[in-house]
């Protein structure tokens, strides 16, 4: 019986220290929640040297979704939980012999401005929280009728939290949380600043009911990822 990887639908640490001490036989994405972020983890998976000759094996999905991953990763295994054992069967029997490697998420926006990165569009206005004074070099441009309000909040189209440090951030997301419905929230936060890490960011924010789903580069000292409610209401 082939050993079967669940990719989570969330990020979790633990989940890739796992995988790097015990590889599986093949990996099941399961696109009917979250699509994005299970293309997203595919493509990284087939960025590693070390597992991306296992195969994949993609489960249920819209449609349409599924269509566009199909053209990122023509040689993954496509199928619906009905037939998950025969698509891992087939997976596990045909190993691509040069599995396809996209280009990966840093590199595919490399070209692209910190506002489009960020999801800034005309007219929008920006919400900033805590920002430093230096915040209209960081961010770059912005498009066509697009302002800065420096109150932030539930208003604007995209809010801008700059976290300077561990111990703010996890004093202030329990009652920050509250805006990821009103509004795009991004935490950004500078690389080398005072404790604050990616991996600590998606601790925090998940132990207070957030989960990430986009990460970009805003510069090459700023980094942000963009959260949401779980699905499972905190």
């Amino acid at each position: 019986m082939p050993k079967i990887c669940r990719v989570p639908d969330q990020y979790d640490p633990a989940w890739f220290r796992a995988l790097r001490e015990s590889p599986p036989d093949v990996f099941l994405i399961d696109l009917s929640h979250r699509p994005a972020h299970g293309r997203d983890i595919a493509i990284y998976l087939r960025g590693q040297k070390s597992v991306r000759h296992i195969p994949i094996v993609f489960l249920d999905g819209p449609p349409e979704k599924v269509e566009a991953i199909r053209k990122v990763l023509p040689d993954a295994v496509y199928a619906s939980s009905a037939r998950m054992k025969s698509a891992v069967r087939q997976a596990v029997g045909h190993r691509p012999a040069h599995p396809v490697v996209p280009m990966q998420m840093r590199e595919r926006y490399a070209s692209r401005t910190a506002a489009q990165k960020l999801g800034i569009s005309a007219d929008a206005v920006v919400g900033l929280i805590e920002p430093p004074r230096n915040y209209a070099n960081v961010i770059g441009s912005l498009p066509d009728g697009a302002r800065y309000d420096e109150i932030g909040g539930a208003g604007c189209a995209v809010t801008l939290w700059f976290v300077a440090d561990a111990a703010t951030l996890r004093e202030a997301l329990p009652e920050m949380r509250h805006l990821v419905t009103r509004t795009k929230l991004w935490l950004l936060w500078r690389k080398g600043g005072k404790g604050v890490t990616q991996p600590l960011l998606r601790e925090y924010a998940n132990a207070v009911g957030l989960v990430d789903y986009k990460i970009c580069a805003v510069n090459e000292m700023w980094s942000a990822m963009l959260f949401a409610r779980k699905k499972l209401n905190f």
